[in-house]
């Protein structure tokens, strides 16, 4: 498979994680200093983001047009580095797809991102070639505990609307998808997080039944860049 990357762009320094404030925003303490930071990400994260944790922050080139200067993108869990940037995922896969990095989704020639159909948006339509049509979901995990990788940590309605509605497709003759991006090198298998959202479980496993693939992938950040790694096995 050939290494798909997101490369991070401008200054990177560490502080050491306060509060939260709201879904996309905390508070990190940067050189003896408490700053407001935008957090990419509006999962709980709780987790991770616990207080004095250490984070990774990249300095914003456009700072004069927003309210925060420094964007939260990684936090330290023991030794590693966790991505929390939920775009992540998307630049990944798409990188990947670009490159025929993705066995599974090779020989399209057409990658077209944000693609609506039947009142819902999905995160691409991969068309060309002598190809099935495919719709294709992206999800960012972060969440880890013993080896295995969790999805959601918080409820998510959007999310199940998503497996059906790909469900829906593969029964109206398209092929479709899920890749689940694990954003740490630390997962043997992925599960849905059947404790915190067991509706989303349910939704996930009709769409499997239905024909949906499940996919799970790992990804590793290093300090300037994150690399999408190899398949995580998916347990449903």
């Amino acid at each position: 498979m050939l290494k798909s990357f997101v490369e991070i762009k401008g200054k990177i320094l560490e502080g050491v994680f306060k509060e939260r404030l709201t879904r996309f925003s905390a508070v990190v303490r940067v050189n003896g200093k408490n700053v407001q930071c935008f957090l990419p990400n509006p999962g709980r994260l709780r987790e991770l983001l616990v207080s004095d944790a250490k984070v990774l922050l990249r300095k914003s080139g456009a700072a004069r047009k927003r309210k925060t200067v420094y964007d939260i993108i990684g936090v330290y869990d023991g030794d590693m580095v966790v991505s929390i940037d939920s775009r992540v995922p998307n630049r990944l896969i798409f990188e990947a797809l670009k490159n025929e990095g993705l066995p599974e989704f090779v020989g399209y020639t057409e990658i077209k991102p944000e693609y609506s159909y039947g009142g819902v948006r999905f995160d691409f339509f991969l068309n060309g070639g002598c190809l099935k049509p495919c719709f294709l979901e992206v999800k960012s995990c972060t969440l880890v505990r013993d080896g295995v990788a969790i999805f959601p940590d918080a409820p998510t309605k959007r999310g199940a609307r998503h497996a059906l509605e790909l469900a829906k497709a593969v029964e109206e003759g398209y092929r479709a998808a899920v890749i689940f991006v694990v954003q740490r090198g630390d997962a043997c298998v992925f599960v849905p997080n059947d404790e915190m959202d067991p509706f989303f479980g349910r939704a996930l496993r009709k769409a499997a039944e239905r024909g949906v693939e499940i996919y799970a992938y790992s990804a590793s950040f290093t300090r300037y860049k994150i690399v999408l790694g190899g398949k995580v096995k998916v347990l449903l």
